[in-house]
């Protein structure tokens, strides 16, 4: 059984910074990337950042390059997504997500997955 367990998020200001943290256990399949999506409040769901367990291939969002970097925890199942320089514009529920023989360039495009986290608020305001 696949397991998704996320932490971190919050509230922080406009030009501050927060990190999320997502583990994934259970996973028996050859390939799977893992990744963070978002969705705010009346808006499309998007996938921010995406990572390959595979060959450590990595996608990011437009609006999030150079800002947030998402790596690979020690060559574990688990993943940091850090996030710097936040507008409120990154304000939204962020997931963790797996999935299952989809590459991270694919799975972010997509924005979508085969096992979820629970979701965590990331809330940037002044």
């Amino acid at each position: 059984q696949v397991q998704v367990v996320e932490s971190g998020g919050g509230f922080a200001q406009p030009g501050g910074s927060l990190n999320l943290s997502c583990a994934a256990s259970g996973l028996t399949a050859d390939y799977y990337s893992i990744g963070w999506f978002r969705q705010a409040p009346g808006k499309e769901r998007e996938g921010v950042a995406c990572l390959s367990l595979g060959d450590g291939d990595i996608r990011y969002e437009a609006s999030v390059k150079g800002r947030f970097t998402i790596s690979r925890d020690n060559g574990e199942n688990a993943v940091t997504l850090q996030m710097n320089s936040l507008s409120p514009e990154d304000t939204a529920v962020y997931y963790c997500v797996v999935s299952k023989y989809t590459t991270a360039q694919a799975m972010c495009v997509l924005a979508n997955g085969d096992y979820w986290g629970q979701g965590t608020q990331v809330t940037v305001s002044s």
